[in-house]
């Protein structure tokens, strides 16, 4: 047995697979999944569930990479499910096409970005996996299915956020942008001033979001906003946001009594900055200081309320962390397990920096969370079980039965989805 060890991006998740496996053609794809009893598919392990963590084969889709083909008049690609996105601009770029809308970390494979429903903000944007057209299902039969709202539709809209459960994705067309830029502006503001605008500033930028720390009365605000503005690229600073996140993070761990005065230093850390640049340059932001993170996707009408009290909650809380409160709107879609399954949604997420327990603090704010029947990021860290998860999402049972379809020797989950889909 040839055991190798394998951890996510934070370091919190881990696992001793016996094969990790590369393939780099369809056939051998096929191969393995007719002769393994168990796969999982891992990309870049930016996930803090164990989503992925497996003893059995793990399986990376890093040489199915690329575009295709291209739809020039619908402005759609069909693109290599294990393209990372950080890649993804330079088979796009050739074409004029950008992705419609991305978070602020760009290092996941495109399948994991997919199944897992992440996102950006934009009152009037999906998640990612909502502007998927069509893709490629390979089964466990050896079977490959072609997905759209024509071909297979149930698949198809179970398909595009399924934890990698129904099945391996192996291409996956986006509807896509015209390329464009996007003008970046991030300064402070009071978060009196936030609540009071708020409703106002989400409806004058196509994206809008804040970062809010327990103990300041500063919050951070970032809008990004389509120009044709002249490029005006991120300047180099030293020392840079992350490196003076890094050193916050590491006293608040060791002296947490100075994380209120570390947060009122806001003004000091953060200067007003305006940045213009292509869409795949501005959407990501470099996160070398590692976290684990739970993130929960709260009904708009509940959203500003939940912000609230999960600022009030994290000023009292035993433990303490330097990482801000992140707040971003998302509209809802028509995907079975999507957490914005037929419900526009603010996302609120709660870090804990990766040298300290991730569960004492989001053991405390997870509460928050549900009370205000908040669905969990699937790749962030919660504590919700299978009924709990069933009373939140109408087709939570067809999905189940899909699954089970497609799947009947549960050669694609492990015990962390076992447990997350059966058990209460």
């Amino acid at each position: 047995m040839n055991q190798q060890k394998w951890n996510n991006w934070s370091g919190f998740q881990h696992s001793q697979p016996e094969h990790i496996l590369k393939p780099s053609s369809i056939d051998e794809l096929k191969n393995i999944v007719q002769n393994h009893h168990k796969i999982r598919v891992v990309g870049a392990g930016h996930s803090f569930t164990p989503l992925v963590c497996t003893d059995a084969t793990l399986l990376s889709l890093d040489h199915f990479s690329g575009v295709e083909n291209v739809n020039t008049a619908l402005t759609q690609a069909n693109i290599w499910s294990g393209t990372r996105l950080f890649n993804l601009d330079q088979y796009l770029e050739p074409i004029q096409q950008s992705l419609m809308q991305q978070g602020d970390i760009d290092q996941q494979s495109l399948a994991g970005a997919v199944s897992t429903g992440t996102h950006g903000t934009g009152l009037n944007l999906h998640c990612i996996s909502a502007y998927v057209e069509a893709f490629e299902l390979l089964t466990a039969s050896g079977d490959i299915l072609t997905c759209s709202r024509q071909d297979n539709p149930n698949i198809f809209e179970a398909g595009r956020v399924s934890l990698g459960s129904l099945g391996i994705l192996t291409k996956i067309t986006m509807q896509n942008k015209p390329r464009y830029k996007l003008k970046e502006h991030v300064r402070l503001c009071s978060v009196k001033e936030f609540f009071e605008n708020i409703d106002l500033w989400k409806t004058q930028h196509r994206h809008i979001e804040c970062f809010a720390f327990s103990h300041a009365d500063q919050l951070i605000l970032k809008t990004l906003d389509i120009t044709d503005e002249d490029i005006q690229p991120r300047k180099l600073s030293w020392p840079s946001e992350d490196a003076l996140l890094t050193i916050c993070c590491s006293l608040t761990k060791s002296f947490p009594a100075l994380n209120p005065k570390l947060q009122k230093l806001l003004g000091v850390f953060i200067k007003p900055t305006t940045f213009v640049d292509w869409s795949s340059q501005i959407f990501p932001t470099p996160r070398e200081t590692k976290f684990n993170e739970m993130e929960y996707q709260i009904p708009v009408e509940s959203g500003m309320e939940c912000l609230e009290a999960v600022l009030t909650a994290l000023k009292h809380a035993k433990a303490q962390t330097f990482f801000p409160v992140e707040f971003r709107f998302v509209k809802g879609d028509d995907i079975w397990l999507s957490p914005f399954y037929q419900q526009d949604s603010i996302s609120i997420s709660v870090h804990q920096y990766h040298k300290q327990a991730p569960n004492q603090l989001f053991d405390e704010i997870e509460p928050i969370f549900q009370h205000y029947r908040g669905r969990p990021h699937w790749g962030k860290m919660h504590n919700m079980g299978a009924s709990q998860l069933q009373a939140l999402y109408p087709k939570w049972d067809d999905f189940m039965q899909l699954r089970a379809q497609l799947d009947p020797t549960q050669k694609f989950l492990n015990p962390y989805l076992e447990k997350l889909f059966f058990t209460a």
